[in-house]
């Protein structure tokens, strides 16, 4: 059988951009890629980057309060939302552009379209067009969803907020993931009056213990009105606003209500299970470790796998596939000791096993120091910091690390390194500090504070 491509891609975010680019510009294959809405997927136009450029937007209150410390007539009236959000749509769509300029130089065939699987090697697109295709991967991603609540009509999601008119002056974060501690972070830093509310006993659940904790004091130290335990029963529209009826019986009343209570895959309405492709309780679809469905000719990446879903996997994941497929090269995408950040204020850089995950594998030993950085307390601020190792009594191997500082994520990035190649406690301890550092921290941790 002859077919118009060698692969279509459904889905124009980071897996799928990545897999399509490598397939054609290295394996020599005849892409087509069908995105119906922005070119970048989650990560460029409504996760990642912008939620990134806001919290670089929402440090700078703090920043000038400490530059005074360090002798700086500095002073920050108010935050123009609308310049921001402006330059902010701007740099969207150069990115856009850069990744439509990226596939087409790729050779990659690019179709504006919602894209539905017609069979196992037939797409069809919103405009009725079918093209045939060898291999097919989805790379749909995944979106943001709001309970099914009373009221819930008046709630928004991640997808919204880099699109609100005016900034509310009072807004309730509904949630106690990474995305919804983020948010809380960077709309309190933009001068909002924040309330999250968690019904679990602690956010940032999955991340260490100790770690989480530190990010939820400091939090509210810093003016967001956390409540663990609480959970919102409706919300009703008022005069002057949303009023969330909560399990606390505070019933507040907010200019906007954003839920960042988890994301679920995008899998309905491709035509996916009439073909036999499996599909898990969350809608993911079910893959094996080469990113292959039950149909032999179907593939997904991404967070439509529900996997690991971060960006840098998923690109991880399409070029995998890529190299398997049309490289010759067999490639399974690795998902062990995948480094994580989540930019809250202090941010939490996270790589291995947590102190609770770790203790009930196998013994171990703990390093940790709290303190003040040298910057911060300066200017007399409060603000502390945690260094975290998890060791085996055992190997000696670094089993996880944990970092919450300013700039954790571009510590754990490097010790990500370390750790996946094995290093041991000792190999740290032979490691010169650079000082004077907050990372100098991890490898000057003599003795353990505990082990378990």
């Amino acid at each position: 059988m002859t077919f118009d491509y060698d692969l279509f891609v459904i889905g124009g975010g980071s897996g799928g951009v990545r897999a399509a680019r490598i397939a054609s510009a290295e394996g020599g294959a005849r892409v087509g890629l069908a995105e119906e809405s922005r070119m970048g997927g989650t990560c460029v136009i409504r996760g990642c980057v912008p939620k990134k450029l806001m919290v670089f937007a929402s440090g700078y209150g703090a920043m000038a309060a400490e530059s005074q410390a360090y002798g700086w007539n500095a002073v920050i009236d108010g935050f123009d939302w609308p310049r921001f959000q402006a330059h902010l749509h701007s740099e969207l769509g150069r990115l856009e552009a850069a990744y439509r300029i990226t596939l087409k130089n790729a050779g990659v065939t690019i179709h504006d379209s919602r894209a539905v699987l017609e069979d196992a090697h037939r797409v069809r697109l919103a405009s009725g067009e079918v093209f045939t295709a060898k291999h097919i991967l989805i790379a749909t991603g995944g979106r943001p969803f709001v309970p099914d609540l009373p009221g819930g009509e008046l709630a928004i999601t991640s997808n919204d907020i880099f699109d609100l008119p005016e900034l509310p002056k009072r807004m309730l974060v509904v949630g106690g993931g990474y995305i919804a501690s983020e948010f809380a972070c960077i709309i309190n830093g933009l001068g909002v009056e924040v309330a999250q509310y968690y019904r679990g006993a602690q956010i940032l659940r999955g991340f260490d213990d100790e770690a989480r904790g530190l990010v939820a004091s400091t939090m509210q130290a810093n003016g967001v009105g956390l409540k663990c335990g609480n959970d919102v029963l409706r919300l009703e529209k008022t005069a002057t606003g949303i009023r969330a009826v909560s399990t606390d019986g505070a019933d507040l009343e907010f200019d906007a209500v954003m839920y960042a209570t988890g994301r679920k895959p995008n899998s309905a309405g491709l035509g996916l299970e009439a073909l036999g492709v499996e599909l898990g309780r969350n809608g993911q679809i079910i893959v094996d470790d080469y990113s292959q469905t039950a149909v032999p000719s179907i593939f997904a990446v991404g967070d439509v796998t529900d996997r690991i879903n971060l960006t840098p996997v998923a690109i991880r994941e399409g070029h995998a596939f890529a190299d398997t497929v049309f490289r010759g090269v067999p490639t399974k995408a690795d998902h062990e000791l995948v480094a994580s950040a989540v930019f809250t204020q202090p941010e939490l850089g996270s790589v291995g096993l947590s102190e609770e995950a770790a203790r009930d594998l196998e013994p171990i030993e703990v390093y940790a120091t709290a303190f003040r950085p040298m910057q911060t307390a300066f200017a007399g601020f409060p603000d502390r910091v945690l260094m975290k190792l998890i060791v085996s009594q055992k190997t000696r191997r670094v089993l996880g690390c944990h970092i919450v500082a300013p700039h954790a994520g571009e510590m754990i990035q490097l010790a990500a390194i370390a750790i996946k190649m094995g290093a041991t406690k000792e190999d740290f301890d032979r490691t010169v500090a650079v000082h004077p550092t907050m990372a100098e921290e991890l490898v000057t941790l003599r003795k353990p504070v505990r082990t378990a």
